[in-house]
């Protein structure tokens, strides 16, 4: 699985992809533990990939590899998104450069309102979505706009965790587990939201044990099968084939 994007050369022989995200060959570790094993995949903008899985597959250390967090390191092959070698950059400089990821366990800070959460990730540029515009998005975390968000429900913590990527001026979604724990009308709400960012062109690539629900929402699948990619395709062609879902993804 692991064939290398069909790179263009500029004047200055520069590799350039062709997809929106190109992932080619990366390795991740935790320490000595060898976690991701020559992962390829290409991504289009505006496309929702489910990135699947069962436990230990190396679903959260890609996401973590592709926004450049320290832990674990990537120390192998590229990473590109809409031109950019994403896997010569810093964390911080992979979300200037459109990355956001919203970790499992949503990260929101404590002692600070719905309201200051979002002010927060619009301190420096590049900005984003308005405030205002993620309220119309998120009607309920209007309404608690002055709440502290660590007291929020866990399924407007999540909201809360999306409305604050949004604030930057994001190309790359990533979302670690968003359905964890919420109850199945959050789910489909959360869904319908994903499915309205998807319409302002933005891609998401969304990790999730509920596999089901994801593959209802993604437009294509990867799945992880002990660090390497065993299938890459339709989510539709996962759903109907019963001996995929059940060698892979147990269900």
């Amino acid at each position: 699985m692991n064939v290398k994007p069909d790179f263009n050369k500029n004047a200055n022989n520069a590799a350039t992809a062709p997809a929106f995200l190109s992932v080619w060959d990366i390795e991740a570790y935790y320490g000595e533990s060898y976690i991701v094993q020559g992962i390829s995949f290409n991504v289009h903008e505006g496309e929702i990939l489910a990135l699947l899985g069962r436990n230990g597959a190396g679903k959260t250390s890609t996401l973590r590899a592709l926004a450049r967090m320290d832990d674990p390191q990537v120390n192998h092959g590229e990473i590109w998104l809409d031109h950019k070698p994403l896997h010569t950059m810093r964390s911080h400089e992979a979300a200037g450069a459109g990355i956001a990821l919203v970790p499992e366990d949503r990260s929101i800070i404590p002692g600070l309102t719905v309201e200051e959460n979002l002010q927060l990730a619009q301190i420096a540029p590049p900005i984003g979505w308005s405030i205002e515009r993620v309220y119309e998005l998120f009607p309920r975390l209007g309404e608690r706009r002055k709440q502290e968000g660590i007291t929020l429900s866990g399924g407007e913590q999540q909201m809360l965790a999306i409305a604050r990527a949004l604030c930057r001026d994001i190309k790359v979604l990533l979302l670690d587990e968003p359905y964890e724990g919420l109850a199945p009308v959050i789910v489909q709400e959360i869904a319908k939201t994903l499915q309205i960012i998807r319409d302002q062109g933005i891609t998401t690539i969304i990790v999730e044990q509920n596999a089901v629900a994801a593959l209802k929402l993604a437009d294509r699948a990867v799945i992880l099968d002990t660090g390497s990619v065993v299938f890459d395709g339709s989510a539709e062609e996962v759903l109907e084939n019963d001996a995929l879902r059940e060698e892979y993804l147990a269900i």
